[in-house]
């Protein structure tokens, strides 16, 4: 997906939320901005939103020495973590446990720092869970999954990959799926990283991992290398707006997300708040 105009004063937004995270003085955050803006008026705007984000939030990390969420997302890991045995009694208790452990992933995606200042998870998991689809591909997943040997999944950001671990549980407990999980190779926004899967113990549950970019390290989603990851799966799963973005041109992908912008609704041919299970 090509970012489109409203996409710029947004990455400008989460940069400058990022430096204020790192408790920057004023002067350093309007450095920040400038030294942004500079970079972002040097690029293309025909790429993809994650690819100029990761322009901007470079600048933000070199100022702020290290990760700007890094607290943020210990405390979006610790809440979903104590959310974690109430929501697994309701997947587990549920008419159809697995389309029920669908919901709430993408209940999780609400924890989404790069779109929102702030949520009610709780709220947001029990409106998913009687909320109707706008793109409902659950029978044709179950189809494609019940003949799979192996899954790739896209994870989003901290604290929403303790429920994709509800979501991955109930999986194996299909098949002993052998199965790929993809996070950002370093630190950009509240993403999760390899330092989230072992905090919140998804490590044990999947048998490979693989990185892709937060602008520094890592294939960028669009490239060559992770086509051939999606290739090589039988079954690809891709949590959330920043994984759409920058997957939406492969085929054979389905998309698990809530949408939280105006840019995305429009693309997907949704609404804002929507919650969408589509296979493209």
């Amino acid at each position: 997906m090509k970012a489109r105009l409203d996409c710029i004063p947004c990455i400008l937004r989460q940069v400058l939320r990022a430096s204020q995270y790192s408790h920057l003085p004023p002067e350093i955050q309007e450095k920040i901005l400038r030294e942004s803006m500079n970079a972002l008026l040097k690029e293309e705007w025909s790429k993809t939103p994650p690819e100029l984000a990761h322009i901007a939030h470079k600048i933000a990390r070199k100022y702020a020495r290290g990760d700007p969420y890094k607290e943020v997302k210990k405390k979006s890991n610790d809440e979903a973590l104590s959310l974690y045995p109430k929501l697994k009694k309701i997947v587990d208790e549920s008419d159809d446990p697995l389309r029920t452990a669908i919901r709430i992933a993408i209940a999780g995606n609400i924890i989404d720092f790069g779109a929102l200042e702030e949520y009610n998870i709780e709220k947001t998991v029990n409106e998913v869970l009687h909320k109707k689809f706008a793109y409902d591909d659950y029978p044709l997943f179950k189809k494609i999954l019940k003949n799979a040997k192996s899954i790739l999944y896209f994870a989003d950001n901290a604290g929403e990959i303790v429920f994709d671990k509800l979501l991955i549980e109930k999986i194996k407990e299909i098949k002993d799926y052998k199965i790929t999980l993809v996070v950002k190779a370093g630190p950009i926004i509240n993403d999760a990283t390899l330092e989230d899967v072992k905090y919140i113990g998804l490590d044990k549950l999947i048998n490979d991992i693989r990185y892709i970019s937060n602008g520094e390290i890592g294939y960028e989603r669009n490239s060559p290398e992770v086509k051939s990851w999606i290739k090589e799966h039988d079954l690809t799963i891709s949590k959330g707006q920043g994984n759409y973005e920058g997957l939406s041109e492969f085929q054979g992908i389905f998309y698990m997300l809530m949408v939280k912008c105006p840019v995305i609704a429009e693309d997907i041919n949704a609404n804002v708040g929507d919650i969408i299970l589509l296979y493209r």
